[in-house]
Formats: structure tokens, sequence, C-alpha cells
């Protein structure tokens, strides 16, 4: 009798098939994922859409503390002993997310290297970028801050090509990860569209010259 040859462990197959421990949702805009406070039992993968993960103050303050795409973990805090959602995450657009139950993402993170690996390398950068954030935040201005948002947010820096950004994230939305008043955000909006910086029609469009303003001394 032959034997059966094992298939190589596929982590993209693993991250888009429904399977044991693993569903798959399907938000509306502004439908929650989670909420602070809820329990934290699973892993989330977000296959498509934006997801932005805010927190808010005992005195009623709220934070964007991030904005999630396409081919971003969010939730893995429960597998470092987290009980409780310190965040929520609510989808910006209409978003599909894969939901992996703590035990399965504990057995995969275990058993496949593969996808281990993957998933140390996205905390890796993850963690570069809540280092370049505070950087940002302690030494940089409000409109620098505000320009690297946007240049984040259309994908600058990345492989990927830059990207459009949706038309609908408020400048209020803005104003919390940037740390800083909506109407200062206004000001400097107007701003970069009378020099050209950010074009709007129908969609928010980022040009490279925006770069200027984030290195410019």
């Amino acid at each position: 009798m032959k034997s059966i040859e094992k298939l190589p462990f596929d982590p993209e197959a693993f991250l888009a098939i429904v399977g044991q421990g693993r569903t798959i949702t399907d938000y509306r805009k502004s439908q929650p994922v989670f909420l602070q406070g809820d329990p934290a039992d699973a892993v989330f993968y977000l296959q498509k859409g934006r997801i932005k993960l805010t927190v808010i103050s005992k005195h009623g303050k709220e934070a964007v503390i991030a904005i999630c795409v396409a081919g971003h973990f969010f939730g893995e805090g429960c597998l470092a002993g987290q009980l409780l959602r310190m965040a929520t995450a609510i989808a910006m657009s209409p978003c599909s997310v894969m939901r992996v139950e703590k035990a399965s993402m504990i057995r995969v993170l275990h058993g496949e290297s593969a996808f281990s690996e993957r998933f140390v390398a996205y905390l890796l950068s993850r963690n570069i970028r809540i280092e370049e954030d505070l950087v940002d935040h302690l030494f940089n201005s409000s409109e620098k801050r505000l320009a690297r948002v946007l240049l984040l947010l259309a994908n600058f820096g990345k492989d990927d090509k830059p990207e459009p950004i949706i038309a609908k994230i408020s400048q209020e939305t803005l104003a919390e990860m940037v740390g800083t008043t909506r109407s200062r955000v206004s000001f400097f909006m107007n701003r970069f569209r009378k020099l050209g910086l950010i074009k709007y029609n129908g969609v928010l469009e980022v040009h490279r010259s925006l770069l200027n303003v984030v290195l410019h001394d």
C-alpha cells in the first residue's frame, strides 16, 4: 500500500478557507467586529477592506490606535493572556474577516513553521510601525504627522503601488490618528490641496510630493 504524502502547509489557504476553528464573516461599513471589553477568545485576519481600532478612555475620549488593511491580523492579544478586548474594531468599509479561535491559532503556530514565521514577521513589522508612530508623536509637528498618516494610508513606502485613500475617512478619524483637532486637520488638508500635494475627486488621492512635507526639516 502506497503511503499518502502530506501536502505542504499553505498559510494563504489557511487564511482564505473556512475550516476547523475558522469562520469568515462579512461586515458592513461602521459595523463592529468586537467591542472594547468583549471577551478576547480569537484572532482575526482581514481578508478585504479596512478596520479601525479605537480605544475609549474612562473619561470618554476616543483615540484611533491603528488602521488595518487586507493582510493584517488584529485581536491577537488573546495569545498573550489578554482576557478582554482592549480596543474596539469597526469596519471602515465593507470587510471580509476570518475569525480564528484561540486554540486553533495556537495549534497552527506550534505545528506549522511557515505560518508562525509569517505571523512573527507581521508582529515585528507592526512593532516597528508602533515605534515609528511614537517617535513621530514625540518629535514631529501635527502637519508632518498628518502627512505621514496620509502616505501610510495610501500605501507609500510599501512594495505595492500607491492606492487612493477611501473618500469616507473622516477628518475626525484623521485627527484621532494624528493626535490633534479636527480644525487643524482641516487647515492642513486645505493647505495640502492648494499646494497640489493631494487631490479630491470622489476619492482622496495622495501624491508622492507629499513626502517632502515629512522629509523637510
